[in-house]
């Protein structure tokens, strides 16, 4: 698995990404990029805004066999789609070409807030 470094509290929405790996940087980069804007196609049915831009994207690991592990939470633990929306994940990113398996953890810790919000978010859902 490649070892991740953390760059939250530069850019609060920007999930972890690879530090080091067997896989070529410039088909990391690729990969990432793929996945996040994968991930922008998933949307919170109850906020005008996608999951990523929202921040409840935590972590994005790419390991060496290109199992893509995401980390992500919700803007509130009884969310009525918490059920689906790792399924809606799994189901974007997996189909982004060099992905060969996607692993979806929902995490509490820490408790997401509006900080993580990029600035689009924030205009979209008028917390600005």
């Amino acid at each position: 698995m490649t070892e991740m470094t953390d760059q939250a509290e530069s850019f609060p929405n920007q999930p972890e990404t690879a530090a080091g790996s067997t896989i070529a940087p410039a088909e990391i980069e690729r990969l990432t990029d793929d996945i996040i804007a994968a991930l922008k196609t998933v949307y919170d049915p109850e906020i005008p805004a996608d999951i990523y831009e929202l921040g409840l994207i935590y972590r994005i690991d790419i390991d060496d066999d290109r199992l893509v592990t995401i980390d992500m939470t919700l803007t509130a633990p009884g969310c009525p789609v918490a059920g689906e929306m790792p399924g809606w994940v799994a189901n974007a990113v997996g189909v982004v070409p060099g992905v060969y398996d996607v692993k979806v953890n929902m995490v509490f810790d820490p408790p997401w807030t509006p900080d993580r919000m990029s600035e689009e978010a924030q205009v979209a859902t008028d917390w600005y």
